[in-house]
């Protein structure tokens, strides 16, 4: 049986204008999904992510006088565990989901259906990624390594909520720019295995250079900020209570998810779908001389 998008059967990896088609169709399909599965694949997706920042937060934990850049390198390819679960095993990611407006723009659905996509994929994101962080704080994830793991995740949240609101834009752009490459790059795939080594170098480099990931947060600073609630001693006896009682939900609310989302959007939508869109999928005006 032929391909669906066309292409000879083949094991070699589909090349860009097959993955544009490819991405096109899957739009498609994402735009067109029931609520109910919609929704529960979206939980799913944030659980992963979270799984992935719990990986990173032990990674980075205790680290001490560890090179500094050779500790975020590693706490990128751990993280990357996350996408690649999204990816193999099928789950509804905000950020990759940025690239439905690839088939927004060739016509074949309306901008009703990609932001209906868009709002319950970041609700369930949410939902999956907090559900994880509440289990994590009630299991005491953050007294692995005498507490190192605790004081790391709250090193992570306490320098997120720092960011001014145009610096967390930017940041949220060049992240999903990488995560919606690495998507782009799983289009690729014939195989597991291909899925897999399209999806780690761009993830870990998005998390090394200190980029922003709306639905990662949606652990990162959730997590410490339970820790702080429901576990008040925990940094009072470490001497970072007053790091603690920096983090508010309203702050991470307002001052980085906000930010991050809209910056995530603009670089998933506008420059990867965007810009493959206009290169491979764009109607041609065909000039011919007489």
């Amino acid at each position: 049986m032929g391909s669906p998008l066309g292409e000879a059967p083949s094991l070699d990896a589909l090349l860009p204008p097959a993955m544009a088609r490819r991405a096109e169709e899957i739009g498609v399909s994402k735009a067109a999904m029931d609520t109910g599965r919609l929704l529960a694949l979206a939980i799913l997706a944030g659980a992963f992510i979270a799984f992935g920042a719990t990986f990173s937060t032990v990674a980075v934990a205790g680290a001490g006088a560890a090179p500094w850049g050779a500790m975020r390198v590693l706490a990128g390819v751990v993280f990357s565990v996350g996408l690649v679960l999204v990816v193999v095993g099928g789950a509804e990611l905000f950020t990759g989901n940025n690239l439905i407006v690839m088939a927004w723009a060739d016509g074949r659905i309306g901008a009703g259906p990609v932001l209906r996509n868009w709002a319950i994929v970041y609700a369930g994101n949410f939902a999956g990624a907090l559900g994880v962080a509440v289990v994590a704080v009630a299991a005491r994830i953050h007294d692995g390594g005498d507490g190192a793991v605790g004081a790391a995740a709250l090193g992570i949240a306490t320098a997120k909520l720092r960011l001014g609101f145009g610096q967390a834009v930017l940041l949220g752009v060049l992240c999903n720019v990488l995560v919606c490459l690495a998507v782009w790059l799983s289009y690729s795939a014939r195989s597991t295995t291909d899925r897999v080594l399209a999806v780690i170098p761009p993830i870990a480099a998005f998390v090394a250079a200190g980029f922003e990931h709306s639905v990662a947060n949606m652990y990162f600073v959730p997590f410490a900020l339970l820790v702080a609630q429901f576990d008040p001693g925990f940094f009072a006896s470490r001497n970072l209570a007053a790091h603690a009682d920096a983090l508010t939900w309203g702050g991470f609310l307002m001052r980085n998810l906000l930010p991050v989302t809209l910056g995530n959007v603009i670089g998933g939508s506008a420059l990867v779908g965007g810009v493959y869109w206009f290169v491979y999928l764009r109607p041609r005006t065909e000039h011919t001389t007489t």
